[in-house]
């Protein structure tokens, strides 16, 4: 994944401080309800689970970026925000909790109760704050704001800039460029300058910014910006509007002396990066530990049945094209994939980006009747159950790949890719993902497969790691093969 430089949510920072009074609020209110008007941080075992509550919410806040994007939220859009910031706390409490086995020590209602009056005082105080920064900026902190840009966007960049008022520009120009204007009006706005007069105009009226919005195919507006600059306003010039870009994410930075516009699909900070890794370092190690307990039970029957190596290696393509070799315990004869030219044309995905078939042979111990009935075997035990994919976990330690991402094609499949289909390698490629919770037996569209890792790529969070984690031990044991 791209990573953002950290530090952007410094400027929630007053938010950040509100939620921590409220969460910390709402747990003494909830004591005083369950235990009488006392403070449960006289009480030993109560004030253990206060500062629990308190590092939690720190570690959703920081992990989820919960507050970015704040200022442009509706109320029913921060009411869905604030309820799923209060779940994903009270989870890693109760989950705090029943790990270290003292759950039986603290009263349930304090701690649901907790949830339900933090989901209240935080978002009231949320609608509050926010309507008191908005109005503290309309009255002292506008800033005048030049819009330059050509007839047919002008109206659609005057609205967008209305309509964002939480950034605190107030519109007291247009300047239009490819047509004279001057002295008429766009939704109330004068045009004050044409492509000749830019200048003029500023050094006639109150300026603190321009936004200049051109057309994608028009060049870069250097010597306008550079005249504009040095006379001290402070110059933006767009190159990306969010709602076009598919899911991209775009930030300004520096490679060597050049300032470049950097865009990806996929991004985290270095916070973000590091709790992954450290969620997949301890999966990995707990998963390795596993492995050697089915390789005692799994080795002796996997050799009766089919003679030959234990473990299955083949090399896959992993992040970014990047080759390495996957280890699983071998479910398939020896010559599995010598068969598998041969069984192509059965394929049931056609493009053959993917391979599937009901009653494969080439599984130990799979075979297919004389009236149709698929007879299975220890193979399919053995991928029914997923038991197959947890040397795996070797590979996460490896870093080759993640506990959750997307799955990692063979070479064969690589070669078949579109451009767009490598987009499903933009990140580490996963034991279990959204597309292996998603249904994946009944799902034969290759496309449908980019559509989900994709959308899990665009939309990555650490709380979307844990629901598909939670998922595929339901659909795991569900007996569906999740990975």
């Amino acid at each position: 994944m791209y990573r953002k430089k950290a530090g952007g949510w410094l400027k929630h920072l007053d938010f950040i401080v509100l939620d921590l009074l409220c969460i910390q609020a709402a747990f003494l209110l909830a004591y005083a309800v369950r235990m009488g008007p006392t403070s449960p941080y006289r009480d030993e075992a109560y004030k253990e689970i206060g500062i629990i509550v308190l590092l939690a919410e720190v570690a959703v806040v920081l992990l989820t970026g919960a507050f970015s994007g704040i200022l442009r939220r509706g109320r029913y859009e921060e009411f869905g925000a604030t309820i799923r910031q209060a779940c994903l706390v009270e989870a890693v409490v109760i989950t705090g909790l029943f790990t270290t086995q003292t759950s039986a020590d603290y009263s349930r209602f304090v701690i649901y109760l907790t949830g339900v009056l933090y989901v209240c005082m935080s978002y009231f105080l949320r609608v509050l704050w926010k309507a008191f920064l908005i109005r503290r900026r309309a009255v002292t902190d506008q800033r005048s704001l030049l819009l330059v840009t050509d007839f047919k966007l002008a109206r659609e960049c005057a609205a967008d800039i209305m309509e964002h008022g939480t950034e605190g520009f107030l519109i007291t120009g247009i300047a239009v460029l490819d047509r004279d204007m001057r002295g008429g009006e766009i939704d109330g706005v004068p045009v004050v300058a044409g492509a000749g007069d830019v200048v003029d105009a500023v050094c006639r009226s109150w300026v603190d910014e321009a936004l200049v919005v051109l057309p994608r195919e028009q060049p870069y507006p250097e010597q306008l910006v550079e005249r504009l600059a040095g006379m001290g306003v402070v110059v933006h010039v767009s190159v990306f509007r969010a709602e076009d870009g598919g899911g991209m994410r775009q930030f300004v930075g520096h490679v060597g002396g050049h300032t470049v516009l950097t865009t990806s699909i996929s991004y985290a900070t270095p916070l973000q990066q590091f709790a992954k890794r450290a969620m997949d370092i301890a999966g990995g190690i707990a998963g390795c530990v596993v492995t050697g307990v089915l390789f005692v039970l799994l080795a002796p029957a996997i050799f009766i049945a089919s003679p030959g190596p234990v473990f299955f290696t083949q090399e896959r393509v992993g992040m970014n094209g990047k080759r390495f070799r996957i280890y699983k315990f071998r479910s398939m004869y020896m010559d599995a994939e010598e068969r598998k030219k041969e069984l192509m044309e059965r394929n049931q995905h056609g493009d053959g980006l993917m391979f599937k078939l009901e009653g494969d042979p080439r599984i130990i111990g799979c075979r297919v009747l004389p009236d149709g009935t698929v007879k299975k075997g220890l193979g399919n035990f053995i991928r029914d159950w997923s038991l197959d994919e947890f040397p795996q976990f070797f590979n996460v330690l490896k870093g080759d790949m993640s506990l959750v991402g997307t799955r990692p094609p063979t070479l064969d499949e690589w070669d078949r890719y579109e451009p767009h289909h490598r987009a499903r390698l933009a990140v580490r490629p996963g034991i279990t993902g959204l597309w292996q919770v998603s249904g994946r037996s009944k799902i034969t569209d290759f496309e449908e497969v980019v559509k989900l890792d994709t959308k899990y790529i665009t939309e990555w969070s650490m709380g979307l790691d844990f629901r598909i984690l939670l998922k595929t031990v339901k659909v795991v044991f569900g007996r569906d093969g999740a990975m």
